[in-house]
């Protein structure tokens, strides 16, 4: 017989304090159809403890409210179960509930009953997982206890189990996950949420930190900055840490990186993440020192997010490389490319696509150096950036920016003023010159077809003589079209073999003999039609096509001359045209010498032809050049004289044979103009020891004006229009008859 003081009696005496919540106590859920058991159960673990920790009571009266209850108290330790309540079955139902369509494997059951007859099988006990059955007789103040301690206990190492393989689980799949992550901002927000995870805590409160930014090279490499952020700190994201209104986070942070090593205190945890090179800092706030379990699992995550951390950042440091201007830092074309996709997708009828290029920029590279030019750069973009606030702004190629944003942002007058002071490179003070080209965005248009719109805008701006911006039209793009058009059948033509020289004497004035021919290139398309050089060679330049064009016609002129060498009263010299992408090719002046050399001709008989605009683009290209040829005996003639912008400080630099006077000039003599300008260019190259060119002489009073001025040669009309090879040898043996008679 049990002893009577013994025995759970089951009286109404009121629980004490002990109900009040305690964050580390066990829960235990009561679950009975019977008042007076929830009340000697309470009587029973008055100030009960178990592993040092007290018993939170939790209680239910029907299996119903036992599923709500625990639906709602997470880590429920244990549950005394009755199995009779409202059904016989009650009880045993609600214990498949809670293994199968709950899932929950850890908490322990303990199932009491009054009735000894309703006892549980053998096989339910194993099934599901039950901790003990008793009946109600049988539990005695110290059954009671030594059941609950057994339960606790088991839960307590289940649960330690459990969650050390949830959290293993978590870190093997967030350190694939991360590792996904292309920038450390979001590898660094993933890995506070899963570090929150992990402790079971609220995201709020958590900072991760980081020494430097992706593309610090030097200088601000040793600063920390926030890169994530969870909950009202989120908006620091992005700046320097010692700008956080959160003096413990901090200091616990730089604290961490000094020490380099975690930090687990009773109010935060400090997770300290480095590789080789980089090193970052997670600060977690929690109200409770760490478990050693949480804290194994903590250093366990910590580990595999350092191996993956500078792997992250390699990535984050590509991806940033891919994106951005390394001299600006500004975003590159392909960055612009996106800005301008969702810029087109969003269909803002307010936006603008602009275009920005530096006029005449090579010069500042060549005459003042690449660091000056640097400079600049920068200068330009900073302004940019200052006054186009809220645009997109990136730096497409070497001297091109991409802009978009509002009309009222980048409008033509706006930007132009902007451009009117000089920019400060260097020492120096440069006032630069600009073009735009424009596109409105009207509707949802692909970012590609955007670009390609403000690209034709701009391309037509720089081909048009004093215009500095132009706003797309479907005009300029049908012109864009047939330009391509153009150099795409002129490209054919040469691979075909179906473009010409033709040649134009050049008479002296002082004995009227041939002294020289011009080699002009012609490109015949049907029979009575013929290309206008002014429209094919530009494109040719624009395409790069002149550079391939231009070494063969300089090969065909030299085999031309070779021919005329058997006749009598041949010309001394032949003159061929040259371009600025041939001169800028650095093999230009070896390639001519071997030319020439292929035909066994002298250097001397060759004269080449530049045009003034080539002393305003890259004067130190051609000096390099020029020089190197001009040594060797090649004759320089600069053509269309006193018609581009050259200066006469130039001039004096290049190592110039003769003067060609434009057309235009000779045409004056005879129209009522005057002779000021041919009279002025013949005045000039004497003085310069020149020879002088005057071109398109069609009438003997240009003749004999021309000979009065004291010009040495003229190529018109007045004497032959060009001609293929087969027709100008005719044409010099006729006219040497004629010459001998």
């Amino acid at each position: 017989m049990q002893p009577e003081d013994d025995l759970v009696r089951f009286a109404s005496d009121e629980p004490s304090a002990l109900a009040v919540e305690n964050p580390l106590s066990w829960k235990l859920l009561v679950v009975d159809d019977d008042e007076e058991v929830h009340e000697a159960t309470r009587f029973a673990l008055h100030d009960a403890l178990i592993a040092d920790r007290p018993l939170r009571l939790i209680h239910a009266y029907t299996a119903q409210q036992a599923a709500e209850a625990i639906a709602a108290e997470p880590d429920i330790a244990a549950i005394m179960l009755d199995v009779v309540m409202e059904s016989p079955d009650a009880g045993l139902r609600l214990v498949r509930r809670i293994r199968e369509e709950l899932q929950l494997a850890d908490v322990r059951i303990i199932l009491r009953t009054g009735q000894p007859g309703y006892a549980p099988e053998l096989k339910v006990i194993r099934d599901y997982d039950i901790n003990d059955y008793k009946t109600k007789a049988e539990l005695t103040h110290t059954r009671l206890m030594t059941t609950l301690i057994a339960a606790i206990r088991s839960y307590e190492q289940i649960h330690a189990i459990s969650e050390n393989r949830r959290g293993l689980e978590l870190i093997v799949n967030a350190a694939a996950g991360l590792m996904e992550l292309p920038a450390m901002s979001a590898f660094a927000e993933g890995a506070l949420l899963q570090i929150a995870a992990l402790l079971k805590l609220p995201a709020e409160g958590i900072v991760c930190a980081q020494k430097g930014l992706p593309f610090d090279n030097a200088g601000g490499a040793e600063a920390l900055h926030v890169v994530a952020a969870a909950g009202r700190l989120a908006s620091c994201i992005g700046r320097p840490l010692a700008q956080l209104a959160e003096p413990e986070i901090v200091t616990a942070i730089h604290d961490c990186i000094a020490r380099k090593t975690h930090d687990f205190g009773p109010r935060h945890t400090v997770l300290y993440l480095h590789d080789h090179k980089h090193e970052a800092a997670v600060f977690v706030r929690s109200d409770k020192t760490l478990a050693p379990t949480d804290r194994q699992l903590v250093e366990v995550f910590a580990a595999n997010v350092s191996s993956c951390f500078g792997n992250v950042k390699l990535v984050e440091r590509l991806n940033f490389i891919a994106y951005h201007d390394p001299l600006t830092r500004l975003g590159n074309r392909a960055a612009f490319l996106a800005d301008l996709e969702a810029a087109g997708a969003a269909g803002a009828a307010d936006q603008l696509v602009c275009l920005l290029d530096i006029e005449h920029f090579t010069d500042v590279n060549n005459s003042l150096g690449h660091e000056v030019g640097d400079q600049l750069l920068l200068a330009v973009a900073r302004r940019l950036a200052d006054a186009c606030e809220g645009c997109h702004l990136a730096r497409i190629d070497g001297d091109t920016f991409g802009l978009v944003g509002p009309k009222s942002r980048l409008a033509p007058e706006r930007l132009l003023r902007l451009f009117e002071t000089p920019f400060a490179a260097g020492e120096q003070q440069l006032q630069i010159e600009i073009q735009f080209g424009y596109c409105r965005i009207a509707g949802s248009e692909p970012g590609e077809t955007l670009y390609k719109r403000a690209d034709m805008a701009l391309t037509h701006a720089r081909l048009t003589r004093h215009t500095r911006y132009l706003h797309f039209t479907p005009k300029i793009e049908k012109r864009t079209h047939w330009r391509l058009d153009v150099i795409r059948e002129l490209r054919r033509a040469f691979h075909a073999e179906r473009l010409a020289v033709w040649y134009q004497p050049q008479i002296s004035l002082h004995d009227d003999e041939v002294i020289g021919l011009e080699a002009l290139l012609r490109w015949p398309n049907v029979p009575g039609f013929v290309h206008s050089p002014a429209v094919f060679i530009p494109l040719a330049e624009d395409s790069g096509l002149i550079i391939d064009l231009g070494a063969w016609v300089l090969d065909q002129a030299c085999a031309t001359f070779r021919r005329l060498e058997q006749l009598p009263r041949r010309p001394q010299r032949i003159a061929v045209n040259v371009s600025m992408p041939q001169l800028r090719t650095p093999d230009f002046s070896n390639h001519v010498l071997r030319t020439l050399a292929k035909h066994r001709m002298p250097a001397s008989a060759l004269e080449l032809e530049i045009t003034e605009s080539i002393l305003v683009g890259e004067p130190a290209v051609v000096l390099r050049n020029l020089n190197a040829l001009r040594a060797q005996g090649v004759h320089i003639a600069i053509d269309d004289f006193g018609t581009g912008y050259s200066s006469l400080s130039y001039l004096r630099q290049l190592p110039i044979d003769c003067m060609k006077i434009d057309r235009s000039f000779v045409e004056e003599i005879d129209s009522g103009r005057g002779d000021v300008f041919a009279e002025t260019i013949v005045a000039l190259a004497h003085k310069l020891g020149m020879e002088t060119v005057a071109e398109g002489v069609a009438t003997s009073g240009q003749l004999a004006r021309l000979r009065e001025l004291g010009c040495g040669i003229a190529q018109g009309f007045l004497y032959a229009k060009p001609m293929p090879p087969d027709t100008l040898i005719k044409w010099m043996g006729t006219r040497n008859v004629g010459l001998a008679h």
